[in-house]
């Protein structure tokens, strides 16, 4: 099977809606909404690097799609599409139905569709870029935490972490364990309801992606200020809340991959219910730093650092 026949039967689709042209041609062309700002996004994941050789390819599919939509959902942005750069190392059918069948399903769920890209053969290497839009002055940012503001996160923190442990053979968990924990690592929701309820609310945001102590560390960075965060009150599920504490801290602290939203907001600030848990985890602060408390404020020594692709 050649380039071409690849992409017509595995890709290949009617332009979605807000596309004027998709696949198929040397450029997509979208209808964007009057007076609205797009805002793009790119994520690589890399074979050895970002995912394992044995995922399920449409789990794969799934992930490659969810870890961008979150960086939208992250700004508060609607989708509006995407492309894919897609290298192989060869023309697997099996595989490539698979991996389709997870990636655009999730497109489908999230109106997001596939309007072009590239492919070619060489090491497996996926990149996506995601086109959204936001109204004016309405997109979250990093930039905007003030001392006294709340922080908050979405849905639940560390599972992934906990299944790379498993793989890696230095956690053991039973069979229903193992299994919410490595759907949580290979099958992420993007927050974008959350994301475009939060427009107006929230003062800063960021998708949880190399670590909540680096990614909060950002909001921090960017907005001048710094926070008081409460590891115990840190959701977690039943199966991380079960591992010793060391380990809760770690995978909860610099693991990864959860792909929750982490957001600042004005105490009393009324927070949108999209079907989503919201926890309070700490306070932001006017001296510049991070400090880890435990429920009774007491510091807490951790030594530990978010995900850094050239440090790790």
């Amino acid at each position: 099977m050649g380039e071409f026949d690849l992409i017509r039967r595995y890709f290949l689709r009617p332009p979605g809606t807000g596309v004027e042209v998709g696949v198929g041609d040397d450029c997509a062309v979208l209808v964007p909404t009057p007076g609205a700002r797009w805002l793009v996004s790119s994520d690589m994941l890399v074979e050895g690097r970002h995912f394992l050789s044995t995922v399920d390819p449409a789990r794969l599919g799934h992930k490659a799609l969810a870890v961008n939509l979150s960086d939208l959902a992250a700004c508060g942005a609607t989708p509006r599409g995407f492309t894919l750069a897609l290298a192989l190392p060869r023309v697997d059918e099996t595989w490539l139905a698979a991996f389709a069948r997870g990636l655009l399903k999730l497109a489908d769920a999230s109106a997001c569709p596939l309007v072009g890209g590239d492919t070619t053969q060489g090491p497996l290497n996926l990149c996506i870029t995601v086109f959204g839009e936001a109204p004016p002055g309405l997109a979250l940012l990093r930039s905007g935490a003030r001392a006294g503001d709340e922080i908050w996160v979405s849905g639940r923190l560390g599972d992934a972490r906990l299944a790379l442990e498993v793989f890696r053979g230095t956690v053991a968990l039973d069979g229903a364990g193992f299994e919410t924990v490595r759907t949580a690592m290979e099958c992420p929701t993007p927050r974008l309801a959350l994301g475009q309820a939060l427009r107006g609310i929230t003062t800063a945001a960021i998708d949880v992606s190399d670590g909540l102590l680096g990614d909060l560390g950002h909001i921090l960075a960017a907005s001048n200020v710094g926070a008081r965060l409460d590891v115990d009150a840190l959701p977690r599920s039943a199966v991380l809340a079960a591992q010793p504490v060391a380990l809760q801290h770690e995978c909860l602290l610099a693991g990864g991959d959860d792909y929750e939203l982490v957001f600042t907001a004005p105490p009393g600030a009324r927070l949108p219910d999209v079907g989503v848990p919201l926890t309070r985890i700490g306070t932001i602060v006017a001296e510049p730093g991070l400090r880890v408390v435990d429920e009774h404020g007491a510091a807490v020594q951790h030594g530990l650092q978010s995900f850094d692709h050239f440090k790790s």
